[in-house]
């Protein structure tokens, strides 16, 4: 059973329904539920999400409070025509002004817009809590919401690692039945130098217990993350520990380099060669060609990501997957050009569907509105 020390307890007072800074693209539409803050780990040298921020757990009170303040939104929305949730904007429609708790009132109007289908439990690594706490939660959201047909978090490997296979299996149990695993490489060379935490023996443990507990799994993996001295031991060695797990889904995540990171202050300095986006599409063609054995779908759901067409379901799509990419590196290269940055929406465009005559090396496509995502 996993331990959290006390000081990692959040002890001060109810302060209303809360929501935390980040959630996957394909939990666009759920309701996000943050059972804890920040994360516990928080040294990957990749991640700005929460540097300079203190982990903790939120009492179990208070997220069922806020559970029960969703309800009482959803319940006073469900009065009004299905349409309810996009048209009325202030909550003093529905609600004396003294009652409204208005963060959770626009987190319910969003989720009744969408079905109210999906849960997603934040932050980072939603599984650090101590398992009876986290079904707890997980049966009082069930109580209230039966209806909902999936909850989702992220978690990392080594927690997952080292939870004995029953409290898993009483998770799913519970309910939770998708769990993000952010594996970013399976190459140990790699895990060191952006200070994951984390071996690839212990990332293969731990997607093998997920599976095994009956859960949905999705693994996410970073081209780029290797720069340009450790491409190919990124693409093969990832590849190698996903051929051992099979999640049920890979996300693919190109590299990005902000500003606010440890590894862009590496890339400044000279220690971390950042990757061209050719020799980024010539890891993923390599990484492509080195799955085996995976009936896993790809996934390439992020705005900042190259090529996001390579998307399919294994083994059907391989062929299809990896001509997108060789198709992508036997253009010619564009006249150099001035951007402000890869993130720009609309100045990208599938490989296959030109811009115009100067249309070179480049890809991409702005993301469609949130749907009940895969």
């Amino acid at each position: 059973m996993l331990t959290t020390s006390p000081h990692h307890q959040a002890d001060q007072s109810y302060q209303g329904f809360e929501q935390g800074p980040i959630r996957p693209p394909s939990e666009a539409p759920s309701l996000l539920l943050r059972v804890m803050r920040n994360c516990p780990w928080n040294r990957c040298k990749f991640c700005p999400v929460y540097k300079g921020t203190e982990f903790s757990i939120r009492p179990v009170a208070h997220v069922k409070r806020d559970i029960d303040a969703i309800y009482d939104c959803v319940q006073a929305l469900s009065k009004h025509s299905p349409e309810a949730g996009s048209r009325l904007g202030a909550p003093a429609a529905i609600f004396p002004a003294p009652l409204v708790d208005r963060q959770a009132w626009q987190a319910a109007r969003h989720w009744v817009r969408y079905g109210r289908r999906s849960v997603f439990l934040q932050d980072a690594n939603s599984l650090v809590l101590q398992p009876e706490d986290l079904i707890e939660i997980l049966q009082h959201l069930r109580h209230r919401f039966p209806e909902v047909r999936r909850v989702t978090c992220y978690a990392r490997s080594t927690t997952v690692a080292r939870m004995a296979d029953e409290d898993l299996a009483a998770l799913r149990e519970a309910g939770l039945n998708r769990v993000h695993i952010g594996m970013e490489s399976g190459a140990d060379q790699v895990l060191k130098m952006i200070h994951k935490g984390t071996t690839k023996k212990r990332q293969i443990m731990a997607g093998v217990k997920i599976k095994q507990a009956g859960m949905e799994l999705s693994e996410y993996y970073m081209p780029g993350l290797g720069g340009c001295s450790l491409w190919e031991l990124n693409a093969t060695e990832t590849a190698a520990a996903l051929n051992q797990i099979n999640p049920d889904f890979i996300r693919i995540r190109t590299l990005a380099l902000p500003c606010d990171t440890p590894l862009y202050d590496d890339y400044q300095t000279g220690k971390f060669a950042k990757c061209s986006d050719v020799l980024m599409a010539q890891e993923l063609l390599l990484f492509l060609e080195s799955l085996s054995g995976v009936t896993s779908i790809i996934k390439n759901d992020h705005i900042l990501n190259l090529l996001p067409e390579v998307e399919g379901k294994l083994p059907q799509d391989r062929e299809r997957l990896l001509n997108i990419v060789r198709a992508f590196l036997a253009l010619e290269p564009p006249p150099p050009i001035s951007l402000p940055g890869r993130a720009e929406a609309g100045d990208f465009f599938p490989v296959g569907r030109s811009a115009g005559p100067d249309q070179g090396r480049t890809g991409g496509r702005v993301l469609p509105p949130a749907r009940d995502h895969p």
